[in-house]
This record gives structure tokens, C-alpha cells and sequence, in this order.
């Protein structure tokens, strides 16, 4: 990480979205369709591309998939049938059998984070369950958790942070570690910048992404001041000993070479009554999980106890994401 990646001024990251958006708008009312808004970004031919096969991902959506209906306009057949399609072709590709489900918000339910930076030992420990959990793959790179090292004198400062330091040797003296992640914003400036609806914040809080309806134009990269949201290069390389079969469609199925992915508090455990995997991976209980509505919660004994932050403040993003000292 450079030492300035998270020197942003709040009206470079806002003004932006907000350029951005008014773009969409504009486009859309005139041309109607995302096929004709690729096409005046020039991406149309790359992205409509057929399906090819190399490794254990598929670089780019298949036809069927890029003339496919907005998610919000599928229905419990079409999701079916394409749920089923995924399976078949994971199968095909890798030899893994897997399970694509969608489970929706729980009525009722709003998802939030917290977590001690006191007993945070920078292990990465976290790093790694998302990594497995959402078929994350190692060729190229690509972790919806950095984990940041500060020192204890000089308070929490992100862009005088180290992400590289050796993990063999935490917790180091005089440091601490703050883990960053999608922050699940209330006022996500990464929807406002996405010109074809592609991400959107869900009843529960969580901030998804239709990957069959991204364009890959990387908008929303530019856009997130948290630098949460990652963009697929290539095609993501998973060996088929380390996919995971339980894959949610809006969360950990697999993704193509051209467009951007990003943490979603494990959907497809979390609206199942479970808790994330980088929860459950930390040796020292550092992190907090729970119902912002139900007054019994976790997360919500830490919000009326403890004294919290959110990163970024200023932009008015509204994270639902807090940290905390004991």
C-alpha cells in the first residue's frame, strides 16, 4: 500500500460519484439500454464476449448471461434455471459439485460490524477464512481484508500505515492492527457512481453487486473512499480443491475476468442465521456481528457502551462498519 492510497479529499470522492451519476442518468434516458451504454463507453465487443475457459474461471459472461434480465427482474424460475446453469457449468469446468442458492433479507433484520482494535493481533487469520469462504483466488491476488499496522503513539492514521509487515512477528510491540473492509455504507457513494444499476444496497444494509450486470467501467472503484471494491483483471484462478461449493448468487459464485467484486458480510451464511467466516477465523474474538435492531445484539451492546468511530467520517458515507477501543 502507498503511503498516500487513502489521502482523498471528501469533495474528490463525492463530487466524482456525483459526476458520474448524472452521466448515467443522462446516457440511460437517451439510449434506453445497458447494451447501447457499453457501447458508448467502448466496452461492449469485450464484454459481450463468449464465454472461453482457462484455469479454473471463466473470463467473461456468456451471451445468455449479458442480454440477461437486471437481477431485480428475475423471477423464482429464471433464477432457478440459471442457478442451475451455474452449476452445471462449475461442474463442467472444474469438477466441483456446488450449490448456488439466493436467500433474500430477513424482514426486519439490519446487518452491522464491529470490531476491538485492542485484541486485534494482526494475525490475517481473518484474511484467509474470506478468502476460502468466498472463492477468493491467489493468481491474481485478490483479498476483500488488508489488515493495516499503526503505531500505538501516533492514533489511528490509515495513511501512515504499513500492510505489509511480517505476520510471523505479531503482534509487534507499540503496534496495532485495524482490518479494513467494504464498509457496508448507508450512503454508499459506490451505487451513486455505477451507471447501469449494477450495485445497490439491499433491506438488510449489505451493498451488492449483479455480476452478470457490471460493465467493468470501474466507476464504483474510483468511487468507494475504502478502496473495498476490486476489479477482476483476468479471470479469477480458483484450483478446484479450494472451491467452496456453498456459494451464494449475489455473494461467493464465481465471477468473470472484467468485473468488480467485493466483500458482502457472507450472505450467503449471514441470512442463514450464521456469522461471517473472518469472524469465526479470529483467535482473539476481536470481532462482533449482529441485528441493529434487536436490542440483545452484540453490536448493539457495543454502539450504547463503547466509545466507536467510523473511518472516513467526514464523507458522510455512513458505514456500518465501527471500531472501537475496550
Amino acid at each position: 500500500m502507498s503511503k498516500n492510497e487513502f489521502d482523498l479529499e471528501p469533495d474528490q470522492i463525492l463530487s466524482a460519484a456525483e459526476r458520474v451519476q448524472k452521466l448515467a442518468e443522462t446516457r440511460l434516458a437517451e439510449n434506453g439500454t445497458r447494451r447501447t451504454f457499453l457501447k458508448i463507453l467502448g466496452l461492449g465487443a469485450a464484454t459481450a464476449a463468449t464465454a472461453s475457459v482457462t484455469g479454473c474461471g471463466p473470463t467473461a459472461p456468456t451471451s445468455e448471461e449479458f442480454f440477461r434480465e437486471h437481477y431485480k427482474k428475475l423471477g423464482p424460475e429464471d433464477k432457478k434455471r440459471i442457478f442451475a446453469k451455474i452449476e452445471e457449468e462449475t461442474l463442467a469446468r472444474t469438477g466441483v459439485e456446488t450449490h448456488v442458492s439466493d436467500p433474500p433479507p430477513i424482514d426486519g433484520v439490519e446487518f452491522a460490524y464491529a470490531l476491538n482494535l485492542s485484541v486485534c493481533n494482526g494475525s490475517r487469520r481473518c484474511v484467509e477464512a474470506c478468502a476460502r469462504e468466498n472463492n477468493l483466488p491467489d493468481d491474481p491476488e485478490i483479498r476483500y481484508i488488508r489488515v493495516l499496522e499503526m503505531d500505538i503513539d501516533g492514533g489511528v492514521r490509515v495513511d501512515d500505515s504499513n500492510a505489509y509487515y511480517d505476520e510471523a512477528k505479531v503482534p509487534a510491540k507499540k503496534k496495532f492492527y485495524l482490518p479494513v473492509q467494504c464498509q457496508q455504507c448507508d450512503n454508499p457513494p459506490c451505487v451513486r457512481a455505477c451507471p447501469v444499476q449494477a450495485t445497490w444496497k439491499e433491506p438488510d444494509g449489505i451493498v451488492v453487486i449483479d455480476y452478470s450486470w457490471c460493465i467493468g467501467c470501474r466507476f464504483c472503484v474510483v468511487a468507494c473512499p475504502y478502496f473495498a471494491r476490486h476489479f477482476n483483471f483476468t479471470a479469477p484462478n480458483v484450483p478446484p480443491e479450494r472451491i467452496n461449493p456453498n456459494q451464494g448468487y449475489l455473494s461467493n459464485r464465481p465471477r468473470f475476468k472484467g468485473v468488480v467484486e467485493k466483500c458482502t458480510f457472507c450472505l450467503h451464511r449471514t441470512r442463514k442465521g450464521r456469522m461471517p467466516a473472518c469472524l469465526e477465523a479470529c483467535p482473539t474474538g476481536a470481532r462482533k456481528f449482529g441485528n441493529l435492531n434487536d436490542p440483545n445484539s452484540d453490536i448493539r451492546k457495543i454502539l450504547e457502551t463503547k466509545r466507536v468511530y467510523v473511518l472516513k467520517e467526514e464523507l458522510a458515507t455512513l458505514p456500518r462498519f465501527y471500531y472501537y477501543f475496550e
